[in-house]
């Protein structure tokens, strides 16, 4: 046996070992990963607003928790208006419920000829082991619910301190990376991270813009259909709808529908119907023009990029993919070298003809030799 044998065996095996703790470790830790990543763009996103205030004599720290406090009191205000308006439409709701039974059990013993009652249907449903079950079922998954609300509350606080540690803390961490790098180096750092800063407000800038055409037109929709609350609906509808990504849109639609039907159960068919019509305007139309002139990409390019970011992070994926992609765009394409374009017909979308004459203008010349015979 060669004497390098054992220690390449033993060699071997360590960085196997050394790869499966790693792989290992990896898993255990994405979620925190994750979360930092989430955090990391955030601070991105607000870094314009903190810096300016800094640049006017405030600290760091406290324009940062200044910008923290702003967006949580708008938050908190928003949803204070929310629930009370909500929690008004259910117990109206429930109150008209028994009318609504009653019409929907008319329509039915006139077009069928039945003899329905609102009576009975309340007692087999009361009686029902669906019911019961249901019932059951939802009681044992309180717990579960509880738990789903605490670690969402948790990974909130914790991506809450890591961007509010990323923001205030942003010159420091950027000179600490800068100092284990040469100066050329460097220098390419900050300017990544200052492309970072503008495609990300950039991209914020267009979700923002978004918002607020997608609230406008279903404000209008909502005033149309005289549904009561339409400005808090349509400022619901264009928050929801542009910044939580894949299941934002059915939020979004859902509690518009559930307002109109306490008015009109058909005017909940209208919104349905305006929602799902609106929404593909804003995919295949309004969302790749903004998003191309906002963050620079091409729409294709930033198509694509939702549906990579989706598969692989899910839908923090898909909500920071515009702005990582055109970052990596921007910083590349500054040491990508270019050369002038030759003048070819083919590059501006034409075809070369040739030097004789056309289809058309042979035609002509046969048609005038026919006649001429």
């Amino acid at each position: 046996m060669p004497r390098w044998l054992p220690r390449a065996m033993v060699l071997a095996l360590a960085l196997y070992a050394v790869f499966q703790l790693g792989s290992w470790a990896f898993h255990q830790l994405t979620s925190l990963l994750i979360n930092i990543l989430i955090s990391f763009f955030l601070a991105l996103a607000i870094e314009p607003a903190v810096s300016w205030m800094a640049a006017r004599g405030m600290r760091r720290g406290a324009a940062t928790g200044l910008v923290f406090l702003a967006v949580m009191v708008a938050a908190a205000g928003f949803v204070t208006l929310l629930g009370s308006m909500l929690a008004g439409q259910i117990v109206r709701m429930v109150e008209d419920f028994p009318e609504y039974l009653d019409s929907v059990i008319n329509w039915i013993n006139t077009h069928f000829h039945t003899e329905l009652r609102r009576v009975d249907i309340q007692e087999g449903l009361l009686r029902s082991d669906w019911l019961r079950n249901y019932v059951q079922d939802s009681a044992t998954g309180v717990l579960d619910v509880s738990a789903q609300v605490l670690g969402g509350l948790f990974q909130l606080l914790t991506i809450t301190l890591f961007s509010f540690y990323f923001a205030a803390d942003g010159p420091r961490l950027r000179r600490a990376l800068c100092s284990v790098l040469p100066p050329a180096r460097q220098a390419e750092v900050l300017r990544a991270w200052e492309i970072a800063v503008d495609k990300t407000g950039g991209y914020l800038y267009s979700r923002g813009l978004m918002a607020l055409i997608s609230g406008i037109a279903h404000y209008v929709l909502l005033q149309v259909l005289e549904v009561p609350y339409a400005p808090v609906l349509a400022v619901w509808v264009g928050l929801v709808s542009q910044f939580i990504p894949t299941i934002g849109t059915y939020l979004a639609g859902a509690l518009p529908m559930l307002i109109a039907f306490t008015v009109d159960p058909w005017y909940a068919l209208w919104v349905l119907t305006f929602v799902v019509v609106y929404q593909q305007f804003e995919n295949y139309v309004l969302q790749p023009k903004l998003t191309s002139k906002t963050v620079d990409i091409h729409p294709a390019v930033a198509f694509g990029s939702v549906i990579v970011g989706t598969a692989l992070l899910g839908a923090v994926g898909a909500l920071i993919a515009i702005p990582a992609v055109a970052t990596l765009q921007a910083f590349l394409g500054a040491y990508v070298k270019r050369y002038e374009v030759t003048d070819d017909p083919r590059v501006h979308g034409r075809r070369d003809r040739g030097s004789g004459p056309g289809p058309l203008t042979r035609v002509r010349e046969l048609w005038a030799r026919g006649r001429e015979r």
